[in-house]
């Protein structure tokens, strides 16, 4: 059944600027060549320690997007970043008043900054499940605060790098009309946690390829195919459309 339906645009790309191998360019001539409609480059949030993007670049970041969107006037070029949640202050690493930045914002959990309980949800993940309970309440709170503070389009990877309580965010998303992601580059949201979340009649999904190389751009087959096995109703998934018969 996934055969049948083609990706519109991809929303979560990343670059040299954070994480990523390739450039703008290399992204957005990638999406060109697999007949994306747009794309957006998202790099890491400027609070992570290893992969964040510099907030001096965000300037030379929309410079390289407002050259391509004029090279490439077919393909629209948006300026995101995967911000990341934190307990305290808005709830991401970003500050409210750099929002206006951004086409739009994109967020979600990850290791390697201060303040999200990260060392106790990286043992949690490679095996150490003590205090499990305490961590998933945590997390859920952090997400729902972040969710409530903010404009964030999509809550990227949600349920991944440590215990959340999906049922609880899929409804706080769908209040605040925000996207839950189907990431492609990571297992998450598993086939199980998108069950819990389609519970939820409101809340919509996206798929996303997480790039972290050019090739990668668009490529959103694997997570598609968890959805339909899931039995995601494809209308509720917003980046992709059934397939033009021949």
């Amino acid at each position: 059944m996934e055969n049948e339906y083609e990706l519109m645009y991809d929303l979560h790309t990343h670059t040299t600027y954070s994480h990523g191998k390739g450039s703008v360019e290399d992204n957005v001539r990638a999406a060109m060549n697999k007949g994306l409609g747009y794309i957006a480059i998202s790099d890491h949030g400027p609070g992570h320690i290893f992969y964040g993007i510099n907030r001096n670049d965000f300037a030379y970041l929309k410079n390289d997007i407002e050259k391509m969107n004029v090279k490439f006037p077919k393909l629209m070029v948006k300026m995101s970043i995967e911000a990341n949640t934190v307990h305290s202050g808005n709830g991401l690493d970003i500050k409210p008043e750099e929002f206006e930045e951004f086409d739009f914002v994109i967020a979600g959990f990850h290791y390697g900054l201060f303040g999200c309980s990260s060392i106790h949800n990286w043992l949690w993940s490679h095996g150490f499940k003590w205090g499990e309970k305490k961590l998933r309440e945590k997390n859920t709170k952090m997400i729902i605060h972040a969710l409530r503070e903010n404009d964030i389009a999509i809550l990227t990877h949600p349920g991944d790098k440590g215990p959340f309580d999906i049922l609880r965010i899929a409804e706080v998303c769908a209040e605040t009309n925000t996207l839950m992601e189907i990431n492609c580059r990571h297992d998450h949201l598993t086939e199980e946690e998108i069950k819990i979340a389609m519970s939820v009649p409101t809340v919509k999904f996206i798929l996303s390829s997480d790039a972290h190389v050019p090739d990668k751009v668009g490529e959103c087959k694997e997570g598609l195919a968890r959805a339909m096995r899931a039995g995601l109703n494809p209308e509720r998934i917003v980046n992709i459309r059934k397939k033009e018969k021949i």
